[in-house]
C-alpha cells in the first residue's frame, strides 16, 4: 500500500515516518482491498492532530484524532480507522451470508409480523357525506374517501357493524 505523509508546522523525522507507516499498514490486516492511504499530521498550539484517510474501491475511510503528544494522536487515529475497517468488513460479510441474521435467530418473538396490504386508489371528489355514502353503496365498497364540500378536508366514510355509517375526520394533535 502506498502511503502519503503530510505534516504541517512539524518536522517529519524518520522515527515518525516509520511509526505512521507501521500504523497505516496495520489497517491492511483488517481489510485487504486498500488502494492507498494518507496521513496528515499537524501541531496547533499544544494540540497534536493526526488524520488518517484510507482509500479503498468505492469507499473512503477517515479518522481524526487530537492528543497532547503526536504519538498518542497517531495511535488514536489508527484505532479509529481500524474500528471503521472492522465494522465495514463485518457488514460485507453479513451481506453475503445466506439465511437469517443472528439477531433474528435469537429473538424471533420480537420480530414484527408482516402485513399484507392492498393499495386502493380513489379519486378525491368534493361531495357531501350523503353523496359519498350513496356512491359507496352503489359501488359495493365498505369505505369511501372524499373531500367534504363545506370544510374542504379529506374524510373517509365507512359502514359500521351496526349498519350505520362512520366518518373519519383528520384533526391536529394538541401541542404540535
Amino acid at each position: 500500500m502506498e502511503i502519503q505523509l503530510t505534516a504541517k508546522q512539524l518536522k517529519v523525522t524518520p522515527a515518525i515516518n516509520d511509526y505512521v507507516h507501521e500504523k497505516m499498514e496495520k489497517a491492511q490486516k483488517y481489510f485487504d482491498h486498500i488502494v492507498w492511504g494518507q496521513a496528515f499530521l499537524s501541531v496547533e498550539k499544544r494540540a497534536h492532530n493526526a488524520e488518517f484517510v484510507i482509500h479503498a474501491p468505492k469507499q473512503k475511510f477517515r479518522a481524526l484524532a487530537t492528543a497532547a503528544d503526536l504519538y498518542s494522536a497517531i495511535d488514536l487515529a489508527s484505532d479509529k480507522i481500524d474500528t471503521q475497517l472492522k465494522k465495514y468488513k463485518e457488514r460485507l460479510k453479513d451481506r453475503h451470508k445466506p439465511g437469517k441474521s443472528e439477531a433474528a435467530e435469537t429473538a424471533p418473538e420480537l420480530a414484527a409480523p408482516t402485513i399484507k396490504a392492498a393499495v386502493i386508489k380513489q379519486a378525491v371528489v368534493p361531495m357531501t357525506p350523503e353523496e359519498a355514502a350513496a356512491e359507496m353503496e352503489q359501488l359495493g365498497q365498505t369505505f369511501r374517501l372524499f373531500q367534504d364540500k363545506l370544510s374542504h378536508q379529506i374524510h373517509v366514510i365507512y359502514r359500521r357493524d351496526d349498519e350505520s355509517y362512520g366518518i373519519l375526520q383528520p384533526v391536529k394533535k394538541a401541542g404540535r
